[in-house]
């Protein structure tokens, strides 16, 4: 007997070493609020200024969200990332590209796509969000634009321009890319930055911004300081933050991993979008059902991430198979809701009962489902006998 209760005492001692050693990842998802319901947010970017045809594309994505219903009868929800302008190209032509001029969002040649995107957010089926005045540093694409000719080109062009046909590199705002690895940008030139986008995006949609997301989720502590002190609430991420583009042109720098409902040095509440659907790249609804499902288990949120050149490039095929994502997701969780994600961060801030889980059981089997996102912990849980007594819980609960 004796022999037999030094062994389990030693069992014992080993997992708590375990649970020790990954205190820091575990503690922080028995932290992450639970939410009680399935719920799904369509997060879309690039909207605003650019192709024209957008308006079409806009006006045909409310219809869509307007058919598709929560089990309380509300519409889906899809935000709208906005970008507030593009290049002037004839103006920056007209002077060699040699000086940058911008071509605003709240011009004429925009009003279609200004009416579209109203016409959403009246139907309550379009959330906007603070993308940027534009989906890149201006100084860092005129800098490249005297060594590459598609930048160029593209800086000139004579339609309002699309931002998807940049470098990749070159998207990022909130740092300077026209050389690798990127430099980092004053943080008096990202609060002058940050002030002027608020500013336009304030007459543009007739309100400050309320949510924010970085391009290419590039982004900072004083980009977060500036968005703060400008009102914004909640900022979405991928789950980390990268600060700068890499030798290799790659986001990198990570500074930072956070999930939902923390908060930012500035007090901002953060938000993770971690499913990519793009239908013009192939995704299948069943994509979507299955992230709506994984998430659910783990009493999370689903926010989809989607792209605006879904529904310019292959409009007709990327609308049905939205459709049929939506629909079939209500169809493998009845209880679905829609919902915005300031609501979101606000009912998370607020331990809202009706919508974040306070009971010890279910709270336990979400946090069990969150266990394999931590890196090596279930291969060292199933080493040690740890997941025995684990996979108890998790099906007791």
């Amino acid at each position: 007997m004796a022999v037999l209760a030094l062994a389990l005492a030693a069992i014992l001692m080993l997992w708590v070493a375990v649970l020790l050693a990954f205190a820091g990842p575990l503690s922080a998802r028995w932290r992450e609020p639970v939410l009680r319901h399935p719920l799904l947010i369509i997060e879309s970017d690039d909207w605003g200024a650019g192709p024209l045809t957008q308006a079409d594309a806009l006006n045909r994505l409310s219809a869509l969200l307007q058919r598709v219903r929560d089990c309380s009868g509300r519409p889906a929800v899809m935000t709208l990332g906005v970008v507030l302008e593009v290049p002037d190209g004839p103006l920056i032509a007209a002077t060699h590209c040699s000086e940058y001029h911008a071509l605003s969002l709240a011009d004429s040649r925009f009003d279609a796509v200004r009416a579209a995107m109203q016409g959403g957010i009246d139907a309550d089926v379009f959330a906007p969000q603070l993308h940027g005045q534009c989906h890149y540093w201006p100084a860092a694409v005129m800098a490249a634009a005297k060594s590459d000719s598609r930048v160029h080109d593209w800086l000139t062009a004579p339609e309002p321009a699309a931002t998807e046909d940049l470098p990749s590199v070159l998207q990022s705002r909130w740092v300077d890319a026209s050389i690798l690895p990127s430099r980092t940008l004053s943080p008096e030139a990202i609060q002058q930055a940050v002030a002027a986008e608020v500013a336009t995006y304030q007459v543009v949609l007739g309100r400050a911004p309320e949510v924010a997301v970085a391009t290419t989720f590039v982004w900072s502590d004083p980009v977060e300081a500036a968005w703060a002190q400008a009102g914004v609430e909640v900022i979405i991420t991928p789950g980390h933050r990268a600060t700068c583009r890499n030798a290799a042109g790659q986001p990198g720098c990570e500074d930072a991993s956070m999930l939902a409902g923390e908060r930012s040095l500035s007090g901002q509440t953060y938000l993770v979008r971690d499913v990519y659907f793009e239908p013009a790249l192939g995704h299948t609804p069943q994509r979507l059902v299955e992230s709506v499902q994984m998430r659910t288990r783990q009493g999370r949120a689903s926010l989809i991430e989607t792209h605006r050149f879904n529904f310019l490039q292959a409009q007709d095929a990327s609308l049905a198979t939205l459709e049929s994502g939506l629909t079939a997701a209500l169809t493998a969780c009845p209880d679905l809701h829609f919902m915005t994600p300031l609501e979101l961060a606000r009912v998370m801030n607020d331990l809202d009962p009706n919508w974040i889980e306070s009971r010890l059981m279910p709270r336990w089997a979400a946090w069990s489902a969150r266990l394999d996102e931590v890196p090596r912990f279930r291969r060292v849980a199933r080493l040690t006998g740890l997941a025995l007594p684990l996979a108890w819980l998790e099906h007791a609960a």
